[in-house]
């Protein structure tokens, strides 16, 4: 019996669609921003890699949690093209997410805790607030309520 060569078949963009529930155009979004990249049937019909799905799946979390793409392209860029990503280089890559979400968290519990001190009397920093901003000197380091956004009163 002769041996039949069976040739790779990817996915197509309707299968990566059902499986990430992104839409076709969004999906063509992120291929035109070169963060998956499909290959092309003879018939020219996107095909995608299962790991893919991975891919576009880091892509929606990293985006809600407010990364934009330019920075989610370099991660991207730092997995392997000629494979699929094994869990180590996924783990290589949530080090620096890491590293930042920590950061991020403790500047949020940072402003949890303070939020009803400074927004609650309505002064945001302004000469107002004797507590907090005597003198208004913050204002130094520019407007808004500087106190919440994670600024110090150093002395200069």
């Amino acid at each position: 019996m002769p041996v039949r060569q069976i040739r790779h078949r990817g996915l197509s963009i309707g299968q990566i669609s059902e499986r990430t529930g992104l839409a076709p155009s969004a999906i063509r979004f992120y291929e035109e921003e070169g963060l998956v990249s499909p290959f092309r049937t003879d018939g020219g019909q996107r095909q995608y890699e299962r790991a893919d799905i991975r891919r576009l799946s880091f892509v929606m979390i990293a985006q809600q949690l407010g990364y934009p793409i330019k920075e989610i392209q370099q991660s991207l860029e730092k997995l392997p093209e000629n494979r699929t990503p094994t869990k180590a280089d996924w783990a290589r890559l949530s080090k620096g997410f890491r590293k930042d979400l920590d950061a991020k968290i403790t500047q949020m519990q940072a402003l949890r805790d303070k939020l009803d001190g400074c927004i609650g009397c309505g002064c945001l920093s302004l000469s107002a607030c004797k507590l907090y901003n005597p003198k208004d000197r913050i204002h130094k380091k520019g407007a808004g309520p500087r106190f919440l956004m994670g600024d110090t009163l150093d002395e200069d």
